[in-house]
């Protein structure tokens, strides 16, 4: 259902203190993270050998975790190191997984611990650079994974779902291209002369720019396996280029979704902005921090009940539009990749081939 050899976002770098394990779930696995003795991360399967217990909820002592049931204490990399007045040379050994912390972000890899590659971690633009300013937060949603794929790779749903916000009747208005270069589905909407909607006035102000005049708006969406969600988005006071506008005559951002599986019907929703003007702001990083989250919270209520009536219905056949192709593509690419997994010798030179004629 979901890709395994790959690296998701496991958690913000701030959930995981110096004393105590964090429980999370990523692709069905329960994993416990925590922090040996110098600050470095590590994620173990969650269940002590002993009696089966939740490692998440013992305690961490030097490099070790410890069990809160019996006392039993877990290295990193997953083997027993001791247990009060027990011998413990015999016990079995848990799963360690590879981990790596960056820019503010702990990620993890579910699969294959010998295929794990830390320079396959993805590199965005944003990532540890100084020119943008950055806020943001996680949700936790009941809804498959590839709903939230579709949610952001189809932005038509800012219309009605965001419409005191981000909404605006020129995002209907205007058709949106896809577009597929191997694995990176990209989704572009550009609109030209409009008014600019509540948040994106509020931006406009914020980088001291009037918000009465009109303005070119633009929303690309880029998903890459597997299943990181990128969106440049901004306006730019109409006249001086759109897109291309530079930096004094426009306020533009990523938007930032990691969205990582919990279970078949789960997620951790890691959301957050970049923007790119007054990056050291920090007042600004908490208020668009604010209004971005509550704009977040207006897709929960909607996947989660899109997510209870195909549980309800799952003989249902959806129907699929021109709005949805970014969605679709983006679930070609992790069939494809999901299938490389299973079998990768029957899949070898797909992904080429796929990609012709996937442009719509």
């Amino acid at each position: 259902m979901f890709p395994l050899n790959t690296w998701y976002v496991a958690a913000r770098s701030e959930e995981i203190p110096s004393d105590r394990p964090l429980g999370r779930r990523i692709c069905n696995v329960p994993m416990a993270l925590f922090r040996n003795s110098a600050g470095v991360a590590a994620a173990v399967e969650d269940f002590c050998p002993h009696r089966g217990a939740p490692l998440s909820l013992g305690k961490v002592e030097g490099d070790t975790l410890v069990c809160g049931y019996h006392g039993l204490a877990m290295g990193c990399d997953g083997k027993t190191v001791s247990m009060p007045c027990q011998r413990t040379r015999g016990f079995p050994a848990i799963r360690s997984f590879p981990i790596h912390e960056a820019h503010g972000f702990v990620w993890v890899w579910p699969g294959d611990a010998t295929k794990a590659d830390v320079a396959s971690i993805p590199k965005f633009e944003w990532l540890g650079n100084p020119q943008f300013g950055y806020g943001g937060g996680l949700y936790e949603i009941a809804c498959d994974y590839r709903l939230m794929i579709d949610n952001l790779m189809d932005l038509t749903h800012e219309t009605y779902v965001h419409s005191t916000s981000i909404g605006q009747k020129e995002i209907d208005e205007v058709p949106c291209q896809t577009r597929v270069d191997g694995d990176h589905v990209i989704t572009e909407r550009y609109m030209e002369g409009i008014e600019a909607p509540p948040f994106w006035k509020m931006a406009l102000r914020m980088n001291g720019l009037p918000d009465d005049q009109p303005v070119d708006r633009w929303q690309i969406c880029h998903f890459t396996p597997p299943s990181h969600i990128m969106i440049e988005v901004g306006v730019a006071l109409q006249g001086h280029g759109g897109y291309q506008a530079p930096d004094e005559f426009k306020a533009a951002s990523w938007v930032v979704d990691f969205i990582t599986p919990e279970t078949d019907t789960s997620i951790h929703y890691f959301w957050g902005m970049a923007r790119k003007f007054k990056p050291q702001d920090t007042a600004l990083t908490a208020q668009i921090r604010e209004g971005q989250g509550k704009i977040f919270a207006e897709d929960q209520e909607m996947l989660e009940r899109q997510q209870q009536n195909l549980l309800a219905y799952p003989e249902r056949k959806l129907l699929m539009l021109n709005i949805d192709t970014g969605g679709v593509q983006s679930r070609k690419v992790i069939d494809r990749v999901v299938a490389a997994e299973r079998n990768p010798a029957a899949t070898e030179g797909t992904a080429q081939t796929a990609t012709q004629g996937a442009a719509a």
